[in-house]
């Protein structure tokens, strides 16, 4: 599965993944199409009441398991810092995450304890840590540099740890919340793995994308988000109006319905 997990990463246009939250939004998403799968932590946390860091190491992992049975994709986790501050500790969360079912899983530079970003020494030490373990058991490891999803504007920063993460034995490399493109050619240019993109407003069209040499582009937790704002505004309409417009959002599922008796094959 790893080795068919990163070879979709080198396909004529950049490997679209899918993040799901549940079997039946895994299912679906494998009936619409798409080739690979990921986890979302944010839209995890969401399904249990909770905000994006709430999650337990425990938890992440059994519902990464649920995942990676829940259609024949090849699945990657978010498993946020490693639910760790230190480099034993993120690759015994790798290690565990091997005994999954898993293709891949990937590992951030923000502390979840401290809720800083980590120093560059133990941020590579970290991933070193993880590649290890991940390579060890078959996963394919996105190291993630968090700046510009934290609010910091540091491209050269960026660069520099997405370069010490390749060098410290990451396959895939990712810096969420780069919108500008020329902010993510510079990164393309910069490494020498392929390198993810957060769908987000702002960001380039998936065709520009692969125009940049992007390889792989998420969504996070936008699907699930998108789903909760259905979800409010359909109840919004019936506590507010009494009336059921909501409806024609919801005869727009009538089309994956099979999903849910066919397993997900597409």
């Amino acid at each position: 599965m790893t080795v068919d997990f990163l070879a979709l990463h080198q396909g004529p246009e950049p490997l679209l993944l899918g993040n799901a939250w549940d079997v039946g939004t895994a299912r679906v998403l494998a009936f619409l199409g798409f080739r690979a799968l990921a986890t979302t932590s944010s839209g995890h946390a969401a399904t249990l009441g909770r905000a994006d860091g709430a999650v337990t190491r425990d938890e992440a992992l059994a519902h990464a398991a649920t995942l990676a049975g829940a259609t024949e994709l090849p699945v990657s986790a978010d498993l946020e810092d490693g639910f760790a501050d230190d480099p034993a500790g993120t690759a015994e969360t790798v290690r565990l995450a091997a005994q999954t079912g898993l293709a891949g899983c990937s590992v951030e530079d923000w502390s979840r304890s401290r809720q800083v970003i980590h120093g560059l020494d133990l941020a590579v030490e970290k991933v070193a840590a993880a590649a290890e373990a991940a390579h060890a058991g078959g996963l394919v490891l996105t190291a993630r540099a968090e700046n510009h999803i934290r609010g910091v504007d540091d491209l050269d920063d960026t660069i520099t740890r997405l370069q010490a993460y390749q060098e410290a034995g990451a396959d895939v490399l990712y810096a969420p919340g780069l919108t500008a493109a020329d902010d993510i050619r510079r990164v393309v240019e910069s490494v020498q793995r392929p390198v993810n993109v957060l769908a987000r407003p702002g960001v380039p069209p998936v065709a520009e994308l692969g125009r940049l040499g992007v390889r792989r582009v998420s969504v996070g937790g936008g699907f699930a988000f998108v789903a909760l704002g259905a979800l409010a505004g359909a109840a919004r309409e019936l506590l507010d109006e009494g009336t059921y417009g909501y409806w024609t959002t919801a005869d727009q599922a009538a089309g994956v319905r099979d999903a849910f008796t066919s397993g997900g094959s597409g």
